[in-house]
């Protein structure tokens, strides 16, 4: 009886949050029982930070529900037109320092008490920074995704990912071995594939996030593909079109490619067991970019505050600032207010879309570049 009380909850929680997301993850939830009650710990914490986050904004505090960590600045890769290595995410000198496992458990501390959910951990190499997974246990009320190029995952990290269930592993591939080797590195789309399979068969949900360009989005637009990676058990994906680094935009989709795409994506959701998170598409129904507090913020591995992971400016670092006073700044502050600034403009990134509007923010604002 309780356990049916339990898997309501569940059900009706998760629908709130999207119908798409009850119909995907409460099979899994059914099929692997262990994992309920730290569902149900997930779905009250989920709860409760909500109504913290109403109560601040009432305040006049946008806290966003999740917050993206990019916890390192090493990398075992060198993955053509990386996002981390053109906005200085990646180390570039022995100056730059990324913070330590305390200092990153203090911010999120921080995070959760502001009714901020999830954390988002990127990198660099998320899985290069020692004894990672302390985050997932500490926090076991919040939940982790884990964005990893899945090459270095370890029998340990494995064997711990099995009773840490409030975790996700998101592994990246471009497509499939040819398209994954030819951006990541030789050998690279058979590890990721073999970390996917080592999780699957523990029982913890893992997903892909996929940079979506003209070289590969007809392979993503193939449902065999979507098919044979729900097979191996994933669950979730990020589909994420391409934002130039290097003004490379013969690389960027076309509106009209653009638009091809999110019809076969809004097609999957209707037709595949599958969660997927499509950006900028997604975006379109939030009223525009969800940066800067909206949806997420951005932390470097020094601790600087962003808007997103894309953008390198800031005015507070969370070793000398608190995030609340962060979140109030004045640089978050007028990226909110100034809806031109979260229109993508047929690119994939608002900010991105409006150089000379960024450039003279930070000045009005005197932030500084996170990357030098």
């Amino acid at each position: 009886m309780t356990e049916n009380k339990d898997n309501r909850f569940l059900n009706r929680t998760l629908k709130k949050v999207d119908p798409n997301m009850a119909k995907i993850f409460m099979p899994w939830i059914l099929k692997h029982p262990k994992s309920i009650y730290t569902m149900i710990r997930l779905a009250r914490a989920y709860k409760k930070s909500r109504r913290i986050r109403g109560e601040e904004f009432l305040k006049g505090l946008k806290i966003p529900p999740f917050l993206i960590l990019s916890i390192t600045s090493s990398c075992n890769l060198k993955c053509t037109g990386c996002y981390a290595a053109a906005t200085g995410t990646l180390c570039k000198n022995s100056i730059t320092k990324s913070l330590n496992l305390e200092q990153w458990k203090k911010i999120i501390q921080e995070a959760k008490e502001l009714g901020v959910f999830g954390f988002i951990i990127a990198g660099g190499e998320p899985f290069l920074l020692p004894n990672l997974l302390d985050l997932s246990e500490k926090f076991k009320d919040r939940l982790f995704l884990i964005f990893t190029n899945g090459t270095i995952l370890g029998s340990q990290d494995i064997k711990r990912l099995k009773r840490l269930r409030n975790t996700i592993i998101i592994v990246s591939v471009e497509g499939d071995q040819n398209l994954t080797d030819e951006r990541r590195g030789q050998g690279v789309y058979e590890q990721a594939i073999n970390t996917i399979n080592d999780l699957d068969s523990i029982g913890v949900i893992s997903g892909i996030s996929a940079t979506i360009n003209r070289n590969n989005f007809r392979f993503w637009m193939d449902p065999k593909n979507i098919d044979d990676l729900i097979s191996k058990g994933v669950r979730l994906a990020f589909l994420l079109e391409y934002i130039p680094v290097d003004n490379d935009i013969e690389l960027m989709l076309t509106n009209e490619e653009s638009t091809e795409f999110r019809d076969m994506v809004l097609n999957y959701r209707e037709n595949k067991q599958i969660f997927l998170i499509h950006s900028p598409g997604d975006e379109e129904y939030m009223g525009g970019c969800v940066s800067a507090g909206r949806g997420f913020a951005h932390v470097t591995p020094s601790g600087d505050l962003t808007p997103c992971p894309v953008s390198n400016i800031a005015t507070h670092n969370l070793t000398k600032s608190t995030l609340r006073e962060g979140l109030k700044s004045e640089l978050f502050k007028v990226i909110r207010e100034n809806e031109h600034l979260l229109e993508t403009k047929g690119s994939p990134c608002a900010l991105f879309s409006h150089p000379k509007e960024v450039n003279d923010l930070v000045k009005q604002v005197k932030a500084y570049k996170t990357n030098v």
